[in-house]
């Protein structure tokens, strides 16, 4: 019996099929992806000379990581400007050229957006420490001590200790909820939201397809400043001062700002893993966020019965709510191949790229990356210095384009964060001339993600499997898809698809992959992708991948869309 979730939305409440509603989105973290100048930094112009690679690869979106004028203690996230690029990074005509580039490719263009905090040195904050009398004091979350001294309440810092820092000047404490370099943002104060929005509306004015707002669900604490019920509360286990009724109502607020321009994207980066009623309300009906981003699967362990309840408790909670959301990785998680391990890279290729709605893609997963060791003495996350272990560095190195010194990344003879010996190994280059690599699966599946009308938009139903194999299937305008995979270390016999249900994809050349007339085996740690073979009569010449979103899908016929 097959257990069916909802993998589409209702027509009622759903918005109409935008360029987002299954499209590929690939995220730079612009530091690491290609260094122009030879600097040692990744940069504008760098991203710019690599579209290629992603047109070829056939993506729909990039999203970039924080490039603004910044002091850099956080790489970005602490913003000094928010109209600008950082001199590290090129300059306002580098990213309109990257910007048109893009768009000629016919990918769209999301930037990261952090409207929570600011650097501290941002011109806001130093005229709001000024003097308690100061015009922009209350922009920002200022406190005084507790009656015996100390900070205000038992608040604590996302990177650990305290979240307030005191100011020796005026005798206040200021709320950080991340490093105490960060000064968060008052957002009840109409005059932050006003210059905040002016801020979406001069980058939206130059033309970007989309937004990703960075913590949104912290923008407004607790108006009363109540301690936290447990006093040895963690980040993870209690954020009753955060999540505010007031959320819903600015974000209504961002959603009229950026529906003013057509066709563009809202993105949120929020927490409610295990809170579907939460997340759901942050969809709202058609009027908040396009896509609250859903990272459940970072943290869900990789096997059959895990993956499945992760996924028809997300389908079914949102029913009805908008457009749904996948990722396995991004620049604050431990890289996919170490958290799920290397040889479950390619299974989650397929299950990430055959899932509905929208899908997130971190560079160099499609490489197979594995996390990267840094020495001690090259650590550049100030988290890492602050509670060591917690460090993302290792997800964040240069990306390897080749096998050239720095793995093609640049000139320079030190890039920003060192380049593993063994991602050389895996660079662009290499990978794209093994017709079964990580990489020419990831494009292939790609392909068939954009041709496929069960793959686009259609329904999700698990089938019945042992127990730790993954078996569902995509089903759309009379024609169906089965993706298999067998996440165990013995081979596994499904009778239900022998060779009257044809395989498009299979994740390796595993020689324990066969069909016969009775039945599928299907080797330890191997996926597919299946169709009936009555939807295979028709053939046409293999077209090439394109990234154009706008461009219609060829005629339905995935089989012809193979790689050789």
């Amino acid at each position: 019996m097959n257990k069916s979730v909802n993998g589409s939305t209702p027509q009622s409440l759903r918005e109409a099929p935008r360029w987002w509603s299954s499209a590929v989105v690939y995220q730079i973290y612009p530091r690491s992806f290609r260094d122009a100048n030879g600097d040692g930094i990744g940069d504008l112009q760098g991203i710019s000379e690599r579209l290629d690679y992603l047109a070829w690869l056939g993506v729909d979106a990039i999203w970039i990581s924080p490039f603004y004028p910044s002091p850099m203690r956080d790489f970005g996230y602490d913003v000094s400007n928010y109209l600008g690029v950082d001199p590290v990074f090129g300059t306002l005509a580098d990213f309109d050229a990257m910007l048109a580039r893009a768009h000629e490719l016919g990918m769209k263009v999301v930037i990261d957006f952090v409207p929570n905090h600011t650097s501290d040195q941002h011109p806001w904050f130093a005229q709001s420490r000024a003097s308690r009398s100061s015009a922009k004091r209350d922009w920002y979350l200022w406190r005084d001590p507790e009656p015996g001294g100390g900070p205000p309440n038992n608040w604590k810092s996302v990177t650990g200790g305290s979240a307030w820092a005191f100011d020796e000047a005026t005798g206040q404490y200021y709320l950080h909820s991340f490093l105490p370099f960060q000064p968060d943002l008052n957002w009840r104060n109409p005059d932050v939201e006003e210059a905040i929005f002016d801020a979406l509306r001069y980058w939206l004015d130059r033309g970007v397809d989309g937004i990703r707002v960075d913590m949104f669900d912290f923008l407004f604490k607790d108006a009363r400043f109540r301690d936290e019920d447990d006093p040895d509360y963690t980040f993870a286990t209690s954020k009753r001062h955060i999540n505010q009724p007031e959320l819903l109502d600015v974000l209504e607020r961002y959603r009229s700002t950026i529906d003013t321009y057509p066709d563009r994207l809202l993105i949120g980066e929020i927490f409610p893993e295990t809170e579907i009623d939460r997340l759901r309300s942050y969809y709202g009906r058609g009027n908040r966020m396009n896509l609250p981003f859903n990272f459940k699967l970072l943290s869900t362990p990789f096997d059959a019965p895990n993956l499945r309840r992760a996924i028809e408790a997300y389908l079914d909670g949102i029913n009805g709510a908008g457009t749904p959301n996948f990722t396995l990785g991004n620049h604050d998680t431990v890289r996919l191949a170490s958290r799920i391990g290397a040889d479950n890279v390619n299974l989650a290729a397929i299950l990430l790229l055959t899932l509905p709605g929208a899908i997130f893609l971190y560079y160099g997963d499609e490489l197979g990356l594995a996390q990267a060791d840094i020495p001690p003495d090259r650590v550049q996350d100030p988290w890492e210095h602050r509670v060591p272990g917690k460090g993302r560095d290792g997800a964040r190195t240069p990306m390897p384009w080749s096998d050239e010194a720095h793995a093609g990344f640049g000139a320079a003879d030190e890039a920003w964060l060192p380049v593993p010996v063994e991602h050389r190994f895996s660079s662009v280059a290499q990978l794209k001339a093994d017709d079964v690599s990580t990489l020419s699966l990831y494009r292939n599946l790609i392909t068939i993600r954009r041709s496929a009308p069960a793959i686009r938009s259609g329904s999700l139903a698990f089938c019945q499997a042992p127990s730790n194999v993954l078996c569902y299937s995509r089903k759309a305008d009379g024609q169906e898809l089965w993706i298999v995979l067998n996440l165990s270390d013995e081979q596994v016999r499904l009778p239900e698809f022998s060779s009257e249900k044809s395989a498009l994809v299979i994740s390796s050349d595993d020689q324990q992959t066969r069909q016969t007339p009775e039945c599928l085996e299907i080797g330890p740690r191997q996926g597919a992708i299946f169709q009936s073979s009555d939807d295979c009569s028709t053939r046409q010449r293999k077209p090439e991948p394109t990234a154009s979103i706008n461009q219609e899908p060829a005629p339905w016929d995935v089989k012809s869309l193979l790689l050789p």
